[in-house]
């Protein structure tokens, strides 16, 4: 840079990771915090010195002089991530558009430049780093375009998808490219040994190979195939395998002593671990959606262990060097950055496995602050660095000589070691210590007054979705249980068997427990504050008993994964099958002819939960019915069933004598009636007690249209109930009948829409953005009410009972701009609501009475463009 040193060089960077480290520190009050921080090192810290380096590099090894507006480039540059990382978070897509463009631009700039000083030079050496920075810059081009559209918003399919491109793009190609093109002369220099004679040969062979790994990754991606991806990164990582031969005679002939290169080294054992755990998640996890909730893992690897280490022990070795000023100058700045060295590099490194393995969550906690406190000394110990160096290089210039420096300790010292080892051991003890419940450090004993029968029983349990699977085990008295555990699911469980007491375990994690001897039935559960409440028990069956239950909560397993408000859990290959919630069209005909069988059929009433329902023509809730004022309905009851039953039409008016009298098994009425008022009305059988035959499944709705009914893009029909178990089957030739002092005492195992809980979870409603859609609500009961809302969405039209309360943004009295955020309904009430979705994104649809919607009167409405 011309006219001396630009601040866009330095103080960003130091800005960047200043925010980066608030970031860290306050995380479980930022929302996005982790895409926050992974951008603020990558697109803040790392680009920045990218842009600042390359050039510095490029100048060097052609022998040119600095290219003008550099401070320009930089100021670009460092405008368009400040959008970036505002505009995102507030999901103000302008703003991350401009950013982007800058940041384009800027990066764009950069490229053209390169080229240019490339074309002006004399033939020099190692002019391959040059077209390295160059193929990395075309690389950032393209992921900024990926980010973009990310941001757009889009379906969990496609947003998975553009995230693996967008983010192999970058790391791949912006940050690896650079890194290979720069390692090819400064990692000898670090090492300060001779440079291997083929090196620069091995990195020109293997720049086409880690292109063509790249395009397959990122295209794999694009185009939905996940095993392409993968197959991309092996390539990429075979190309990495010929570039470093290159590398490694110069680290045999001499390893590293100084902070800078053994940072460096570090980097790039994590950067082959990042895209070797990426790989795995491509090709194991299933679908683009379990794809993006796990590739967070991988992401933060790269970009803590990787990026983070790569940037420290570059800058390490680069600021001291580039200031200059004769050997005993650059050795004054170099004794700041390497101080604490292998302290440092065995807390980062260390706290890092801490964090990623399958530990305590306490333990990951203070293993995470280990690692960020190891790497964030770096900045006080860079501006010592940096003003040593000055100070020296003005005592030098003044004619002062320079105090003797001290020999240099090697990095790995056993002192520094020790050190290092102790401060993770530290940082583990203290994780156990908060909580050494978490930690398993409980005695397993199940054994009662039962003799041992020296069998014992081994079970594999899976969590997901907040739950067990299977929910049950059946054991004899006096077995041995042992349960696998495997947490596949997004959040931190355990298990709690009597006083037996797994480790909290974070997502990928594995643990065996010894439940011991097992003389009776129990229940087993997740200790973790609330997830019991949510369902998530494993009932201990001794063979012959009945399962524990715990009254206070629910008695069976069930998926509320997107209780968080924000994220929908993955899809799963055994979720139950759900009624189609969309409204059947308006047929022309006036006269319906029905025919409804009532039958006993079991149904799935909860993901893995069975029961035997009492059922209208094998569904519950039966068929909805769908018509106008006017429409004369003709329903045949046939009673299939092995008890009596009956059925009562809320939307006809007529004596209840004769249509609604019970029918014994294998006998048949017609019910006949004119719908003469508008509404959602409520069918069900009336036979006696009627709570227990509606909260067995015996219920339906009939959507009379009012006159004038304005289009809409989208209708659908939502039935809010309830079930009442008698156990939890998980095996449908297990299922029991309903539960009927349950239903007497008020309390439901589930709260449901359309019979199944949490069913539209996996199976969201859709929509687009800008149609308008209307959703009829029933609650059906029999005892709960309903208050039907929709997160993020607001309501211009209500109507409740046969009449308006908003009709598009006017109430009753003529006023404009009214709103509503809730339908409440009482048990046979309906309604139906209006909505236009204006972003994309994962709406959960709930009952807003809380307690109702975590027992399964919930699910997603998914929005896309």
């Amino acid at each position: 840079m011309r006219g001396g040193r630009s601040p866009w060089r330095d103080w960003p960077l130091i800005g960047w990771f200043g925010a980066a480290v608030v970031v860290a520190l306050a995380h479980r009050w930022i929302d996005d915090s982790s895409w926050l921080l992974l951008h603020l090192v990558l697109l803040g810290a790392i680009t920045h010195s990218i842009l600042v380096w390359s050039t510095h590099f490029t100048s060097t090894l052609l022998r040119l002089p600095a290219p003008p507006r550099q401070g320009v480039r930089l100021g670009l540059l460092t405008a368009g991530s400040a959008c970036v990382l505002v505009g995102v978070p507030t999901t103000w897509w302008p703003l991350t558009l401009a950013g982007g463009l800058l940041v384009a631009a800027a990066v764009g700039w950069h490229a053209v430049v390169l080229v240019r000083m490339l074309r002006t030079a004399l033939p020099a050496r190692f002019r391959i780093s040059v077209r390295y920075y160059v193929a990395a810059a075309a690389c950032l081009a393209v992921g900024v375009g990926l980010g973009i559209t990310l941001a757009w918003g889009w379906d969990d399919t496609w947003h998975g998808r553009l995230l693996v491109a967008h983010a192999l793009t970058n790391v791949l190609g912006w940050i690896g490219l650079t890194l290979t093109g720069t390692l090819l002369t400064l990692w000898p220099t670090m090492l300060r040994t001779r440079m291997d004679a083929s090196a620069e040969l091995w990195t020109r062979r293997a720049l086409p190979v880690l292109l063509a790994g790249i395009g397959v990754a990122a295209g794999g991606a694009l185009v939905g195939l996940p095993w392409l991806a993968a197959s991309g990164l092996a390539v990429y990582l075979g190309g990495l395998g010929v570039w470093g031969r290159g590398l490694w005679l110069p680290l045999r002939t001499k390893p590293p002593t100084e902070f800078a290169p053994a940072s460096v080294a570090a980097s790039l054992l994590w950067l082959v671990a990042g895209l070797g755990w990426a790989g795995w998640v491509l090709v194991s996890a299933g679908d683009w959606e379990a794809i993006r909730e796990q590739f967070i893992w991988p992401a933060a690897a790269l970009g803590a262990g990787f990026a983070v280490q790569l940037l420290t022990g570059a800058l390490s070795y680069l600021l001291p060097s580039v200031l200059g000023g004769g050997p005993a100058v650059v050795r004054a700045g170099q004794r700041w950055f390497n101080a604490g060295a292998g302290f440092r590099l065995v807390a980062i490194n260390g706290g890092l496995l801490l964090w990623f393995a399958p530990t305590p969550s306490w333990v990951k906690v203070t293993g995470s602050l280990l690692a960020l406190g190891g790497a964030v000394a770096f900045l006080p110990l860079m501006v010592g660095g940096v003003r040593a160096s000055v100070a020296a290089r003005r005592a030098v210039a003044a004619g002062q000589e320079l105090p003797e420096a001290p020999a240099r300790p090697p990095v790995f010292s056993a002192g520094q070691l020790i050190a290092g080892l102790t401060a993770l051991v530290t940082a583990t003890v203290v994780g156990v210590g908060l909580d050494p419940q978490a930690a398993g450090a409980v005695p397993a004993s199940q054994a009662g007054t039962v003799a041992a029968t020296g069998h014992t029983v081994t079970v594999a349990v899976e969590i997901r979705g907040m739950r067990y699977h299977p929910g049950s085990v059946t054991v004899a008295a006096g077995d041995r249980l042992v349960v696998t555990l495997t947490n596949t699911d997004t959040n931190t469980h355990d298990l709690v068997i009597g006083s037996a007491h797994t480790p909290r375990l974070g997502p990928g994690a594995s643990v065996e427990l010894d439940a011991g001897v097992i003389s009776a039935s129990t229940q087993g559960y997740c200790s973790v504050i609330g997830h019991r409440q949510m369902g998530m028990v494993f009932d201990v069956v001794v063979a012959g008993s009945v399962p524990s239950a715990t009254p206070t909560s629910t008695p069976t397993d069930h998926d509320m994964g997107g209780m968080d408000h924000g994220t929908s859990p993955s899809a799963d290959p055994t979720a139950p099958a759900v009624i189609d919630p969309v409204l059947p069209p308006l047929e022309a005909a006036r006269v319906h002819k029905v025919t409804l069988v009532a039958q006993e059929t079991t149904l799935e009433v909860a993901p893995g939960v069975w029961q035997r329902r009492w059922t209208f023509g094998g569904r519950a809730p039966g068929p909805t019915l769908h018509g106008r004022i006017g429409d004369i309905f003709e329903v045949t009851l046939v009673n299939s069933a092995t008890i009596g039953h009956s059925i009562d039409f809320h939307a006809g008016a007529l004596a209840p004598d004769r249509p609604m009298r019970t029918i014994q098994p294998g006998e048949t009425l017609v019910y006949r009636f004119t719908a003469t008022r508008a509404g959602i009305w409520m069918y069900h059988c009336s036979t006696m007690p009627m709570s227990t035959h509606i909260a067995a499944g015996m219920f339906g709705a009939v959507v009379i249209e009012p006159d004038g009914l304005a289009p809409v893009d989208r209708s659908y029909v939502l039935v809010q109930s309830e079930t009442y178990l008698q156990t939890a089957a998980a095996d449908p030739s297990a299922a029991t009948e309903v539960n009927a002092d349950a239903v007497n005492a008020e309390q439901p195992s589930y709260v449901a829409f359309n019979g199944v809980a949490n069913g539209y979870d996996t199976a969201p409603l859709t929509a687009k953005v800008g149609e308008r859609v209307r959703f009829w609500v029933l609650d059906a009961g029999p005892n709960r009410a309903s208050s039907f809302h929709i997160v993020g969405a607001q309501f211009d039209t209500v109507y409740s009972e046969g009449g308006y309360l908003l009709r598009r943004g006017r109430d009753a009295f003529g006023s404009r701009g009214g709103g509503s955020q809730a339908l409440g309904l009482q048990p046979a009430q309906g309604g139906f609501v209006e909505t236009v979705f204006v972003e994309a994104g994962r709406y959960p649809l709930v009952s807003h009475a809380m307690v109702d919607a975590e027992r399964g009167a919930h699910g997603f409405v998914v929005v896309t463009r």
